[in-house]
């Protein structure tokens, strides 16, 4: 469904791109051909609500002359540059809720065609820290965010509602190599509370990479091993990155279907970045309200600007 509309867009952009290059090389020279005639003819020039009269350009191709070039510019603007996208989910709390409209940089990684999405260009490789929407590798017809917290050839492990790191080394000298690093994370106050059901949820400070955020852990939440995703030749607990993949887990820790659960992001899988909050619209309703629960109640405006 990700792909769906850029394929339709791509589809009517083409086809209405179509109809105007039939009309312009065909049926307009004819036009042209029976008002030159025409003024032959009556020897006089005639004037342009005449001319529309005598030889009138079809409605369907009128149409397609019209919003081609809207279409177009829409298509490159999408495909290419930038690409709305909605929080459906609060795994990314607090960063990103749900009900956040964000903008996601198409060109942050690489240039891809908006139906194969065949590499055109490579541009970058994700950092780690970055907010990154991909196609959700078990179903790629959807499309994820996460933070990216492994690169290719870091070993990942997450014990205890900790993180730790150990980044890749491609030096043959072992001392030479980066320890595996505690990611650490101190508790902080805040004026948003969040709560998962009646339970409030710990905020904490984490730093990845060059990027300091907050994530929301769960203190009554226990140890969920069993359901990890289970690479060959590693603890439950603990992931090699591969090549060419990403290891990306949500901010909400606690709620969050993510690489610990289904494993890498392939590289090809890649979107984009996400950059910027467009609009944010509150979706909390009493259970009294009579409005349906997909109807606005407000907008939050402070959340307005871009993301980390």
């Amino acid at each position: 469904m990700a792909n769906f509309y850029s394929v339709l867009l791509t589809v009517v952009t083409i086809f209405a791109g179509l109809i105007w290059l039939v009309d312009a090389r065909f049926l307009k020279p004819k036009r042209q051909q029976r008002i030159g005639d025409e003024e032959r003819r009556l020897q006089q020039t005639l004037d342009e609500d005449a001319r529309q009269r005598l030889a009138p350009q079809g409605n369907v191709a009128e149409f397609a002359q019209s919003v081609f070039p809207i279409l177009f510019v829409i298509l490159i603007l999408r495909s290419f540059f930038y690409e709305p996208f909605r929080i459906p989910s609060a795994s990314m709390m607090p960063t990103l809720l749900e009900g956040d409209f964000i903008l996601v940089e198409k060109f942050s990684y690489s240039l891809r065609d908006p139906i194969w999405r065949h590499e055109l260009l490579e541009l970058a490789e994700p950092e780690r820290g970055d907010i990154a929407v991909f196609k959700y590798p078990p179903e790629p017809s959807l499309d994820f965010i996460k933070r990216v917290v492994g690169l290719p050839g870091d070993r990942i492990i997450y014990r205890n509602k900790t993180l730790y790191i150990e980044p890749s080394c491609e030096t043959e000298v072992q001392n030479e190599c980066p320890p595996l690093q505690v990611i650490e994370r101190n508790m902080t106050r805040s004026d948003a509370f969040y709560f998962n059901g009646a339970t409030p949820l710990q905020r904490f400070e984490e730093k990845l990479g060059a990027t300091s955020h907050a994530t929301l852990v769960d203190p009554t939440v226990g140890g969920r091993e069993r359901y990890y995703f289970q690479q060959q030749g590693t603890a439950r607990d603990e992931w090699l990155v591969p090549e060419g993949a990403y290891f990306v887990m949500g901010d909400n820790r606690d709620n969050s279907e993510d690489s610990r659960y289904w494993g890498f992001v392939p590289e090809e899988n890649l979107v984009g970045r996400a950059e910027f909050i467009w609009m944010s619209f509150e979706m909390d309703r009493p259970a009294s309200s009579w409005l349906p629960t997909w109807i606005p109640s407000g907008i939050r405006w402070q959340r307005l600007g871009g993301v980390e």
